[in-house]
């Protein structure tokens, strides 16, 4: 099961490098981009990486990633000419289809749940659900292939450099734990903790993943640092249980995801697609549901992992 599961993950990226590497044919084809060398370059590199990088020495790769943080350094990654959406149209489908237009998201959903279930595990189940999500959108829709292409393209320019942020800062936690970062928060920690007190040890947890999050910008980068440093020694090791606690502590996490500007393709990114003046416009709407829900875990771990 553990190979069938590899080769449709390996099937997804390639598919998902496939995409990027259509997007950098259309960037360098565009005339009208200042910079569509650089933005070719991008996400064909980007591309390659995620088609071949299991393919590849981790040398090429690293090489590859570098050349990417280069291009976005010097701001030669830009939106080009993309597909245009015609208002007048899009008020005309969205009169048609109504409420149906939410039926893709809700069916994406359901069918990952229910697929994580199963030994494929929720990584595939995000996969195939995308897929069947599509299906059915463009059913819904009667969208013709060009204009999921077209699509398509538009959305891998609009979220842009950002869309790279949650793996690499997934693999900067992973960096950050086997520099011994955990083991700096511990020892700092410990003489702020009282021993054995279970309420404090969660309040800490919780508030350790929050605030970790908002600095490094995704609740995945903060976990092992800070599931190493607090979440073992101080409620773990203190009787909780770690599959109930670890998954609070996952999810508080994410309320930190709401607070902080560094959660760019959560929170800087709507604001892009949906012109906002206010650039921080979104995190203000969500600071009360990310208090509350902050309390609301602290409470959960504390009542469900002891």
């Amino acid at each position: 099961m553990t190979q069938t599961v590899d080769a449709i993950l390996e099937f997804f990226y390639i598919l998902i490098g496939l995409l990027s590497m259509m997007t950098a044919i259309r960037s360098f084809r565009d005339q009208t981009n200042s910079a569509r060398l650089g933005t070719g370059l991008f996400w064909l590199l980007l591309g390659t990486i995620f088609a071949f990088g299991n393919f590849l020495p981790y040398a090429a790769s690293g090489i590859m990633l570098v050349a990417i943080g280069v291009l976005t350094l010097l701001k030669q990654v830009k939106v080009g000419n993309i597909a245009k959406l015609d208002e007048k149209q899009g008020e005309e489908a969205a009169k048609k289809i109504g409420s149906w237009v939410f039926f893709p998201s809700v069916m994406l959903a359901a069918t990952a749940v229910v697929i994580s279930y199963t030994p494929l595990g929720g990584q595939v189940g995000i996969g195939i659900a995308s897929i069947v999500a599509l299906i059915v959108a463009a059913v819904i829709t009667s969208a013709k292939p060009k204009t999921i292409v077209d699509d398509t393209d538009r959305m891998f320019q609009s979220v842009g450099t950002t869309g790279i942020l949650p793996q690499l800062l997934a693999a900067l936690g992973v960096i950050f734990n086997l520099a011994g970062v955990g083991d700096v928060i511990s020892n700092a920690i410990s003489t702020v903790i009282p021993a054995g007190n279970q309420f404090v040890g969660v309040v800490a947890y919780c508030l350790g993943m929050v605030l970790f999050t908002m600095v490094m910008g995704n609740a995945f980068a903060a976990f092992t640092v800070i599931t190493a440093g607090i979440g073992i020694p101080f409620v773990i090791a203190q009787g909780g249980d770690p599959v109930v606690a670890g998954t609070l502590a996952m999810t508080a996490g994410f309320c930190g995801t709401l607070l902080t500007p560094m959660g760019a393709n959560f929170n800087a990114l709507p604001v892009a697609l949906l012109e906002m003046e206010d650039t921080n416009g979104v995190i203000k709407a969500q600071i009360p549901i990310a208090l509350i829900m902050i309390v609301i875990h602290i409470g959960l771990m504390y009542v469900l992992a002891f």
